[in-house]
Formats: structure tokens, C-alpha cells, sequence
């Protein structure tokens, strides 16, 4: 392009415009439009569609729910340490701390 004179570069932005211009036209003419310039249309539901299907949703769980037994299985209890357990576990925890600080750590 830059080999063109500032002449030439006129005639070929004329042309290009036709161009357009032709494109524009033979689009109306044909009654399609570009897919970006058209706005998309949002399907409206009425006020009674959105109720039948809230009412079947709802009808749904309540044959889910309905289902179920109406005792909840218990809860496992928690296991718990034994006092000798915990014991051992502080004097092993001694004994690392007792062997870091000897070898002048302040951490483990």
C-alpha cells in the first residue's frame, strides 16, 4: 500500500464504500440482516406457565421427601481418648520438644 499514490488510495476508499453501500442494500432487499446487528428476542413465559411448572416442581419434592423415613439414623458418637492414650501421645511430644531444644531449634 504504501506505493500507492494518495490519488490512488481515494479511488480505492470510493470503491470500497460502493461496496458497502451494495451490501447494505442487497441485505435489505433480502431481509436478512447481519447475525451481531440483530437484537436477540427473549421467549416470555406467561404468569400461568411460570405457576404450573412451580406447582410440578414442588410436587416433585414433595414425592422425594414423602419417601423418606421420618427417623433420622443416629449420629455416630465420637470416639475418645483414653487417659493412657493421651498420656503417651504428651510424652512423646516432650521428647520431641526435649531433642529440638538440645540441638538449639527453635522450632519443629
Amino acid at each position: 500500500m504504501t506505493h500507492l499514490s494518495a490519488s490512488q488510495l481515494r479511488r480505492a476508499a470510493d470503491i470500497k464504500d460502493q461496496i458497502e453501500s451494495l451490501q447494505k442494500e442487497l441485505a435489505r432487499l433480502l431481509g436478512s440482516t447481519d447475525g451481531a446487528a440483530a437484537p436477540r428476542k427473549r421467549r416470555k413465559m406467561s404468569a400461568a406457565g411460570r405457576r404450573k411448572i412451580a406447582a410440578a416442581a414442588k410436587a416433585r419434592w414433595a414425592k422425594i421427601k414423602g419417601r423418606k423415613s421420618a427417623a433420622k439414623p443416629a449420629k455416630k458418637a465420637r470416639r475418645k481418648m483414653s487417659a493412657a492414650g493421651r498420656a503417651k501421645i504428651a510424652a512423646a511430644a516432650r521428647a520431641r520438644w526435649k531433642k529440638a531444644k538440645a540441638a538449639g531449634k527453635k522450632a519443629l
